[in-house]
């Protein structure tokens, strides 16, 4: 009885198969506080190198023809681990390293509500001049939405447009001209706290948003994304 033939197709999408579990217990492991998140990282990035192992021994499987649906299966799961970490950490570096992103950045609209929601984040709510500075630098565009509407109707606008975004309302109030709201990031369940502040200005709105993390220096872009396209569905 012949022993079985050594598939290097087989070796390649065992690597890749344990590269993806890596990479989709970092989200769930994170949140429900089976590891740090500095642990998260770091099992995020051997997912990618077991990833890019899995890619070198698949090429070698289809070149030398051994085990070449399994090469193809594991050139896929590769692929995929290490494009999604390499993807993530090309977004991050292309992002300033700031969390606190506004469209006011001399007078930035402040948190009443969420204040005490944040008790034990390790972010502060104080907005500072160095942020400001980068923010200015990275995002130039984003600036104040003047809305060619009355406060009554563009406050309901913009409530309407913070539910459709999915955001947690924590607070709405139309006479103050003020919601107050968090947003959770899908895959690590991040918490974002956002601020809307309405002001009049001579029959139309004048409309400021701001986007906080609770967590991490960096936002990989996140909050000015959510800003831009926050203002982007309020302007429809």
């Amino acid at each position: 009885m012949k022993a079985p033939r050594f598939s290097i197709g087989s070796l390649a999408l065992t690597v890749g198969l344990v590269a993806a579990l890596m990479l989709l217990s970092t989200g769930p492991g994170y949140r429900v506080g089976v590891f740090p998140l500095p642990t998260a990282f770091t099992v995020m990035r051997w997912a990618a190198y077991a990833g890019f192992a899995a890619i070198i021994l698949a090429v070698l499987a289809l070149v030398l023809k051994r085990g070449i649906v399994l090469g193809a299966a594991a050139l896929i799961a590769g692929l995929i681990t290490f494009g999604i970490p390499f993807w993530w950490q090309r977004t991050a570096a292309s992002a300033p390293p700031i969390h606190d992103i506004t469209t006011d950045v001399r007078n930035p609209p402040t948190f009443v509500a969420i204040a005490p929601l944040r008790a034990d984040a390790p972010n502060p709510l104080e907005y500072s001049q160095e942020a400001a500075r980068q923010q200015k630098e990275a995002y130039p565009d984003l600036e104040p939405l003047l809305l060619d509407l009355p406060p009554a109707e563009a406050f309901g606008r913009a409530l309407q447009a913070a539910h459709d975004a999915g955001w947690e309302i924590v607070t709405s109030d139309a006479t103050g001209g003020r919601i107050e709201a968090t947003d959770t990031t899908p895959w690590f369940g991040f918490k974002d706290d956002v601020v809307v502040r309405l002001t009049p200005a001579g029959g139309r709105t004048v409309v400021d948003v701001r986007s906080i993390s609770r967590v991490g220096r960096g936002d990989t872009g996140t909050n000015a994304k959510r800003i831009r396209d926050y203002l982007a569905a309020l302007s429809r």
